[in-house]
């Protein structure tokens, strides 16, 4: 393990100071301004969480329209599962999950046997963006919407801000942040970038992530969403007004859809006479009121190899149940990491979530709208006033956003 990673805060000391010092310390003093010498851009990648094309679609974004008709613009598709914290990594470094490691919101430890929380940068085994700006002597930012982005993506940036438990300092700049259950700390996070634009010019790399609680809680057709949305494009202008020279590149991690049931799959094979080891939803993450920790896309740990046929029967039975695989049929076909996820993959169709329920099947009235199966993989990508892009083609994935930055 690096020296820098073996030296990183501790998840209480990223929120309560901000500030990667530890992180970036190995990288060594930089001068004012130092990242904008030479060909290096100054830049602002946004992860903007949840938002599908039929968002895009459906919201008054002119902004986002100058973009798409004076810049790059394209469809792409996101990574599987199709939930955030395996996307975000994927797009800050720029690799496949099977060699950042990230596999999902959640992991389960088999030497442990305890199912937790993928959100460590001792799990992140990629460098970041931020470190590969570093070695160029560009300094970073790293702005989030949600605590859990800054605790595994900080490695190598300058400043590191969590809205959902902003320093005092970002209190008196820009007022007491608003819920993580809310549209409006979206706004306040982009303001907080605005500010970083205005005022720190030696910040050459800008990367802000916010929250798609909205898109949980709205459709596309909503009112509220295109209020949220227009607020947002208002946002990005603004952001453009204050960086005039700066690269503008954004993309999404997954979409979303209204589903209308969900799977316990511990209940269900246990009840068929088959218990398991453990089963998860892979987009089980601490913000439960999002969508209840459920999800389009399960982990099956088995109790014995021996069950493996009995197991992929059963739930292949299942209404909604779109594909099991094999440990070494997910890994290869979707480039996952073997060693992170289960025996067994399970996807849902657009209908279908998996997680913990009290009972073995619930149905819902597509009042709860989420995401982790194929069904919520297209996600559009923008690149705009960047000097240097690479051509169209060379856009597949949202994870081909920034791997193009920093490199060599």
């Amino acid at each position: 393990m690096s020296e820098v990673m073996t030296h990183l805060p501790s998840r209480r000391a990223v929120l309560k100071y901000g500030a990667a010092v530890a992180a970036s310390a190995a990288l060594g003093p930089l001068s004012s301004g130092q990242a904008q010498q030479g060909p290096l851009q100054r830049t602002v990648v946004i992860m903007f969480d949840g938002f599908g094309p039929d968002y895009l679609a459906e919201s008054r974004m002119p902004v986002l329209g100058q973009w798409k008709r004076d810049g790059l613009y394209k469809p792409v598709t996101g990574l599987m599962p199709s939930v955030t914290n395996i996307n975000n990594a994927s797009i800050c470094c720029g690799v496949w999950p099977e060699v950042h490691g990230i596999t999902g919101n959640s992991y389960f430890d088999q030497k442990r046997g305890v199912e937790d929380y993928m959100e460590s940068a001792e799990l992140l085994l990629a460098p970041t963006l931020f470190e590969r700006a570093g070695k160029h002597g560009v300094k970073s930012a790293l702005l989030s919407s949600k605590a859990k982005t800054v605790t595994f993506l900080l490695r190598g940036a300058e400043i590191v801000l969590t809205a959902e438990e902003p320093t005092p300092e970002w209190v008196q700049r820009l007022g007491p942040a608003p819920s993580i259950y809310s549209s409006e700390i979206n706004y306040w996070l982009l303001h907080a970038a605005i500010y970083v634009l205005r005022n720190r010019p030696d910040i050459g790399c800008l990367y802000v992530h916010t929250t798609d609680y909205p898109m949980h809680m709205w459709a596309p057709e909503a009112l509220q969403s295109k209020e949220h949305l227009e607020r947002l494009d208002e946002l990005f202008g603004q952001a453009m007004k204050a960086a005039p020279d700066a690269a503008f590149l954004l993309t999404a991690d997954h979409g979303m859809n209204a589903k209308t049931r969900c799977y316990d799959l511990e209940k269900v094979c246990a009840r068929r006479g088959v218990p398991l080891r453990k089963a998860f939803s892979a987009g089980r993450d601490r913000y439960v009121k999002h969508n209840r920790g459920c999800s389009g896309a399960a982990y099956v740990y088995l109790k014995s190899a021996q069950d493996a046929a009995k197991v992929r029967e059963i739930v292949a039975e299942l209404k909604g149940c779109e594909r099991v695989l094999t440990r070494e049929a997910a890994a290869g076909e979707y480039r996952l990491m073997p060693s992170r996820i289960g025996d067994l993959v399970v996807w849902g169709d657009k209908d279908t979530l998996f997680g913990e329920m009290d009972s073995e099947q619930e149905n819902f009235s597509g009042d709860l709208r989420s995401h982790g199966s194929e069904h919520e993989r297209d996600i559009p990508l923008f690149v705009y006033n960047a000097k240097s892009a690479p051509s169209s083609d060379y856009f597949q994935h949202n994870m081909d956003l920034a791997r193009w930055l920093y490199r060599g």
